[in-house]
């Protein structure tokens, strides 16, 4: 435990459950059951708020008690190490997974999946989203890392975000301009702001269209991309003027594993779960890939996937 003394944890404990339903309030869990690699050591505690408002009273306590905070979306994109984390992990899932509209604008809370709601837009006859419908990962998550894919991008159709700052433990409503978007990259990486609620402006289409390129999509990423295996997505970002698979593949890393982490035989630029991997397993294989690569062509490649939790 993170917290030193069994006074101190009932302390902590006895005040988050005077905001937080104590069923969404969990001790020592396991992270494997929580991410999409199915790997990760226990966290201290892990929190499922419903609101922003949980979130920021959350905040406030594990603030004056000194306990320290990882946000996690529906747990793609991460590894979380063999020893789990320490201090409070805040998860943004069903708890927080609203979706509603208001004409040609989406709103959705932090914790709703992206294929979610990218079909519900669909739904709405609303374009502009169809990329995202195979994305595993959350609305949140998405707009912390500018997820895209299939020449789109979150970034596209963002157009404001609600988050709770964890210095001030007030909302702060984030225009688009502000949230200062890049490659895999946005204003929440560098500031201590969590996303609670996004605003997606669409447009309307010809729901015979938007259909189509969703099940575009869908067969395109069933057929490329293995799906089937617990994996964290994309391992790498893509290094300018290439692509990070097929350097792999070309280097002869398809199918090469260490330990239960193997690199995909179905697309090189996914490590997947074979079979009982740790997370050490797939940072060894991650470092193998990199060195493999960077000796045969020159080029470095680095991690897409977010890395939390002690070793």
């Amino acid at each position: 435990m993170y917290l030193q003394t069994i006074k101190a944890e009932k302390s902590f404990l006895n005040q988050l459950e005077t905001v937080i339903d104590r069923r969404r309030l969990l001790v020592d869990e396991p992270m494997s059951r929580h991410t999409t690699f199915r790997i990760g050591g226990p966290a201290d505690y892990l929190i499922l708020p419903s609101s922003a408002e949980e979130v920021a009273a959350v905040l406030s306590i594990a603030r004056s008690h000194g306990v320290p905070v990882t946000i996690l979306g529906n747990g793609s994109n991460v590894l979380v190490l063999d020893n789990g984390v320490r201090g409070a992990v805040v998860k943004f899932g069903e708890t927080m997974g609203y979706i509603r509209h208001d004409g040609d604008v989406v709103i959705a809370g932090a914790g709703a999946s992206l294929g979610d709601v990218s079909r519900f837009a669909a739904s709405c006859e609303l374009t502009g989203l169809e990329f995202a419908v195979g994305i595993p990962g959350s609305i949140g998550g998405a707009v912390f890392m500018n997820a895209g894919a299939y020449d789109g991008e979150i970034s596209n159709v963002v157009s404001a975000v609600t988050a709770v700052c964890q210095s001030g433990g007030k909302l702060k409503r984030f225009t688009r301009e502000e949230i200062r978007f890049g490659y895999r990259d946005s204003v929440f990486q560098h500031n201590d702001c969590i996303v609670c609620e996004v605003e997606l402006t669409l447009k309307y289409g010809e729901n015979s269209d938007i259909q189509q390129k969703m099940e575009d999509y869908t067969s395109r990423r069933e057929a490329k991309q293995p799906i089937e295996m617990p994996s964290a997505g994309s391992t790498f970002k893509r290094p300018p003027g290439y692509f990070a698979g097929t350097l792999i593949e070309q280097a002869g890393l398809k199918g090469f594993n260490i330990g239960g982490a193997q690199v995909s035989e179905k697309h090189a630029g996914f490590i997947v779960n074979a079979g009982g991997a740790t997370a050490a397993d797939v940072l060894a294989l991650i470092g193998e890939v990199q060195r493999r690569v960077h000796a045969e062509f020159g080029v470095k490649l680095h991690p897409e996937v977010r890395i939390i939790g002690e070793g």
